[in-house]
């Protein structure tokens, strides 16, 4: 069948919205018709080629929102006309992983996966007979896509497509990262380095779960406004303090008795290794926990004094907010829609996909927090 999408030809390049073909689904695969798809910086760096798992010409897109179609032999799960979200990060519920319970990260395609391919090795996108790359599994910029069973999460039908589309990875990399991984209880001193859409639904997190004292970080003083409007206490801008950052979070956090300072738990969310380390070192001594959040690019590394791993600090990263898939963002399209948490604000732009390249352009000059392409 010719499904509308961008597809992204080339390192740097502009996506070239056009017509493609998409077969339809096999075994245990669905096809999903996409009713609207976030625009988030991973497609970005992807598509800048500092990701070295990148592959062109592909169909980028991993945020969406839709409804099943048509479903392949043997997939039992959902049926046509079940609403869904795709799941980059597939729960199978049978590999190691999935059985072990200690982690979300199901490795039963990641292989295929990871070579912009269906489980079978093979591509369902191609134009002109050429192959197109899949993305992430996911390929959520077309307005039709084939996905396994196992990487769709069937959800209610009344949620709107174009706010839980981003469900499908900033809102439930940001809530899970505080919920999931840190584990943050209520009294909790936190500090959020970096205001973009991870930023603000870890603050929004970290206010649902009763943290005491939200610190945000961000360069970008009319991130402080957002901040604040979802839960944060204490606004900093790194460039305006006239001293080193981490001494003066510390100092910032230092309450009562507690003279050593430092946070409980910290959040990185830039994906920049240089504050990867201020926000391990801005925690508080014998417990603090660092989360990185943020994706660095191609060979880069972090580092630190051991001292301050061996005081008592620790490193912790998280993909997908440690959510299991078809089984816990279902949930969160719940919390959504009983108002626990809110969406809505951070939706600043929609648009048609024939402007998709505008919204890449918003995100850079961050005038959104988040773009919504509409189908």
């Amino acid at each position: 069948m010719d499904v509308r999408a961008a597809v992204a030809v080339g390192a740097g390049k502009p996506l070239e919205v056009t017509t493609v073909q998409l077969e339809g689904p096999k075994a245990g695969e669905v096809l999903v018709e996409i009713k609207a798809t976030g625009i988030c910086h991973t497609d970005w760096f992807t598509l800048s080629g500092e990701d070295p798992e990148g592959l062109f010409p592909a169909i980028l897109g991993h945020e969406g929102a839709g409804v099943i179609v048509e479903v392949g032999p043997g997939v039992t799960s959902v049926k046509p006309g079940d609403h869904v979200i795709p799941l980059y990060t597939p729960e199978c519920r049978q590999c190691p992983s999935c059985l072990s319970r200690k982690t979300n990260l199901c490795t039963s395609i990641r292989a295929t996966q990871g070579q912009g391919v269906m489980p079978d090795g093979t591509s369902r996108f191609s134009i002109g007979g050429k192959k197109i790359h899949h993305y992430m599994g996911t390929s959520t910029f077309a307005n039709y896509t084939v996905l396994p069973e196992i990487a769709v999460a069937k959800v209610r039908e009344d949620a709107p497509f174009d706010k839980i589309c981003y469900i499908g990875c900033g809102v439930t990399t940001g809530v899970g990262a505080v919920i999931n991984t840190a584990k943050v209880e209520p009294g909790a001193k936190a500090i959020v380095f970096g205001l973009g859409g991870i930023g603000l639904n870890v603050i929004q997190a970290l206010r649902l779960v009763g943290a005491d004292m939200i610190i945000g970080v961000d360069i970008n003083n009319d991130k402080k406004a957002w901040g604040e409007r979802f839960g944060m206490t204490h606004f900093v801008n790194p460039t305006e303090i006239g001293g080193d950052l981490v001494p003066y979070l510390v100092n910032m956090t230092k309450k009562g008795a507690d003279q050593i300072g430092g946070a409980d738990y910290t959040f990185d969310c830039t994906g920049n290794t240089k504050v990867m380390r201020q926000a391990l070192e801005a925690c508080h001594r014998g417990w603090g926990e660092s989360i990185i959040i943020g994706v660095a690019g191609a060979g880069q590394e972090i580092s630190t004094r051991p001292f301050q791993l061996v005081t008592g600090r620790t490193w912790k990263g998280t993909a997908f907010g440690g959510a299991r898939g078809r089984t816990d963002v279902p949930k969160i399209v719940d919390w959504y829609m009983e108002g626990k948490i809110e969406i809505d604000p951070m939706i600043t732009h929609t648009m048609p996909l024939e402007d998709i390249n505008k919204g890449f352009d918003l995100m850079h000059h961050g005038e959104s927090v988040r773009g919504v392409v509409v189908f």
